[in-house]
């Protein structure tokens, strides 16, 4: 299969420790941002689709307490710290299972409600990705999806180095098959799989110095973490030289500083099968 999933070799961002204690900083200083309106009715079947290292599961889990979640991810590494995060929350409303979201072992119809939530943005095709989680949703069903797009990031100091690290992220998930400006194209991919009632509802972070938890666990452990992760890729790929990809993550961290401020809008969609 010639699908990019998350597990496979082409992930851009890697399966290291530093990684995985990113998703988590990312799920848990957004946690409210993103999940809010999003709670699933007592003893409503509902699949999410990718879950990695859980960043997003806890979440899911604890807001609908009793539904019954199946958590599903291709790496049985991530499923691994997956397993322990919900665990060590105490919840006991999840099932994880091995799959790629492209071969899903379940019929037709075996849902209520799919949550997918930062995977479309590394697939080579999220249309059939969405097409076959369309298929494990009964009819009346929901489909949730939500996604960032790279290319909404602003900020103060304005600076051409870090727009130039920013676009050696959004050139290397290309270059592999992925798209991390796919949050802008949730509404035709949805509407193209034949969901109905689609809305799409932009979510921008704004972040300054009156909110220090948002420059800590976004600007700074999020986003730029984000960015500088992909430092080897972008270096060995000829995206960049050492000394501009270095002022560039200083320039990020910079609107991270008192006087800084970084903006990021991430699209929450959701529609009806």
């Amino acid at each position: 299969m010639d699908h990019t999933t998350i597990g496979s070799p082409d992930y851009v961002h890697g399966y290291t420790p530093r990684e995985r204690d990113r998703l988590v900083d990312q799920a848990t200083a957004l946690t409210d941002f993103l999940h809010s309106g999003t709670v699933f009715p007592a003893g409503g079947r509902v699949l999410e689709a990718g879950c990695g290292v859980g960043a997003q599961t806890v979440t899911l889990a604890r807001n609908s307490p009793e539904a019954r979640i199946t958590a599903v991810d291709i790496s049985a590494d991530s499923l691994e710290v997956a397993r322990r995060r919900v665990a060590a929350a105490g919840l006991a409303n999840v099932t994880f299972h091995q799959a790629d979201v492209f071969d899903l072992p379940y019929p037709d119809g075996s849902f209520d409600h799919v949550f997918i939530c930062f995977v479309l943005e590394h697939l080579r095709d999220p249309e059939g990705a969405l097409d076959r989680l369309r298929a494990v949703v009964r009819p009346g069903g929901t489909m949730t999806v939500i996604e960032g797009d790279h290319g909404s990031t602003y900020f103060h100091p304005e600076d051409p180095d870090a727009r130039r690290a920013i676009q050696c992220l959004v050139d290397l998930q290309a270059a592999s098959g992925g798209d991390s400006l796919i949050g802008r194209r949730l509404y035709p991919l949805l509407v193209a799989v034949g969901l109905g009632d689609v809305e799409v509802v932009p979510k921008m972070v704004y972040v300054d110095a009156s909110h220090p938890d948002l420059v800590e666990g976004f600007t700074r452990n999020t986003f730029a973490a984000m960015v500088q992760g992909v430092r080897d890729k972008a270096l060995a790929a000829g995206l960049v030289d050492r000394a501009t990809w270095d002022r560039g993550i200083a320039a990020l961290h910079r609107t991270a500083e008192p006087d800084g401020v970084f903006c990021y809008t991430f699209f929450k969609a959701a529609g009806i099968v």
